[in-house]
């Protein structure tokens, strides 16, 4: 006997896909617009080589306390307001910047601004996973990757054309970042919260009215019947729960996971494009147009994985993105230490930027979103995106101290086997995940 089919409001869906994901738009404009700010703030500031490091890392430890509180948030009031908090957030310290006196107040402000990076970079996944259905998941959470690459893309482009605003052009950059907060905010707003945390906070009728909107009757009684299953038994969440024996392996996927993200070194590639390329003569003005690139590649190759996330699987694609990049990172190294012309060097840039953006930048989203049970998701994805940070704060700091001991193509070669590791950890540990209920993957990462 066939069961009755389920059918979707997609646009709907996608709608609210696209809201939640307007915080990874803010995480790119964060990300991206401290590189055309930092030739203004070194003039202003007269930053040396460590004030310089510590102003821009500042974000990534914002983050970290970021995603701690989110994760305490989320569980206690809902996805919802978290969001809202992170969009004002976002808002109070972009003004905080632009009006910066004293390099003690910018720093300050740029780490309220990775508390709000922090917040929508774990709220924004959880929230499309919880309201996606199944066989769609893994294209609404790579939505928020696409919003991060979008994000980074037109703040580059917006501090290129002001960049020849005059000494103060810094101020508009980082002020500038209001905008997007406001209609982050008021999207959020509109927003229903997750049915499964209304679920999970004893809301039934809230949970269905939202699951209706979603779905039909049939995906509403199937997914209020497995949410109800997951809850059973479930008590106040404590971050000591989450490294339970029963749940430890899916929690140490994650972290794994997030952390192999950072330590693979491609935001050495988006960080340090103009070191990487100057080390082979090329010219400020290639330098600035490998950037334009590499944004646009980005760009095109995490719409791939959008389409390719729910056909192909996520671990092919963490495969095949883990292997070709320690592929691609030795040739790359190699490249480097022996001069090769900067055009050839180029096409394994980029190669690395295509394969980083179909495989691990919006995969690693999805799987945190989604490997966690939903009586600990809160509180797990907190952990394993603070790993993610603090990955990313190690590895930023330490490439231009390798650059200077080892060259610049040295930390490549390291990159390479870390890729490596990667590919074998995803081969043994990561099972596969598309177009099952976030309900069913309890029992595939959950030991009993």
């Amino acid at each position: 006997m066939n069961k009755p089919k389920q059918s979707f409001n997609s646009p709907y869906i996608l709608l609210i896909s696209f809201i939640s994901a307007l915080g990874g738009y803010l995480f790119g404009f964060d990300f991206a617009v401290i590189s055309g700010a930092l030739p203004f703030l070194k003039n202003e500031f007269l930053l040396d080589a460590w004030n310089e490091g510590f102003l821009t890392g500042s974000l990534a430890l914002g983050c970290i306390l970021g995603c701690l509180a989110a994760g305490q948030l989320a569980d206690r009031y809902g996805r919802k307001p978290g969001l809202m908090l992170s969009a004002c957030i976002f808002a109070a310290s972009s003004l905080g910047m632009a009006f910066s006196t004293t390099l003690n107040v910018f720093i300050l402000s740029r780490f309220v601004a990775g508390i709000g990076v922090g917040m929508a970079s774990m709220l924004s996944p959880m929230y499309i996973a919880e309201i996606s259905p199944a066989d769609k998941r893994g294209r609404n959470v790579a939505i928020n990757q696409l919003t991060i690459v979008v994000g980074i893309l037109i703040t580059n482009l917006v501090n290129y054309k002001l960049s020849g605003a005059g000494p103060d052009a810094w101020r508009w950059m980082f002020g500038l970042g209001v905008v997007p907060s406001v209609l982050f905010l008021l999207g959020v707003i509109w927003l229903p919260e997750s049915p499964r945390w209304l679920m999970k906070a004893g809301k039934r009728e809230q949970a269905e009215a939202v699951l209706k909107k979603i779905g039909s009757d049939v995906y509403v009684s199937t997914t209020m019947s497995d949410i109800g299953k997951s809850l059973v038994g479930t008590n106040k969440v404590s971050y000591k729960a989450v490294f339970d024996k029963a749940v430890r392996p899916a929690v140490a996927v994650g972290i794994t996971l997030a952390v192999f993200q950072q330590l693979c070194g491609i935001n050495v590639v988006f960080n340090y494009t103009s070191t990487i390329f100057e080390s082979v003569g090329a010219s400020l003005n290639q330098q600035l147009l490998e950037t334009v690139s590499i944004g646009a590649v980005n760009l095109l190759f995490t719409l791939l994985a959008m389409w390719q996330v729910d056909k192909l699987g996520r671990r092919p694609l963490m495969l095949i993105g883990a292997l070709g990049l320690a592929i691609n990172y030795v040739i790359l190294a190699y490249l480097l230490q022996n001069q090769a012309a900067a055009g050839l060097v180029s096409v394994f840039v980029l190669l690395a930027i295509g394969l980083y953006s179909t495989s691990l930048a919006p995969v690693t989203w999805v799987l945190i979103s989604e490997i966690f049970p939903n009586r600990i998701r809160g509180a797990a994805s907190s952990i394993a995106i603070v790993s993610l940070w603090g990955a990313y704060f190690i590895l930023v700091f330490t490439f231009p101290i390798l650059a200077k001991k080892i060259g610049t193509y040295g930390p490549f070669y390291m990159y390479a086997l870390i890729c490596f590791l990667g590919f074998l950890f995803v081969l043994r540990k990561v099972r596969e995940t598309k177009g099952q209920t976030l309900e069913q993957l309890e029992d595939n990462f959950i030991s009993h």
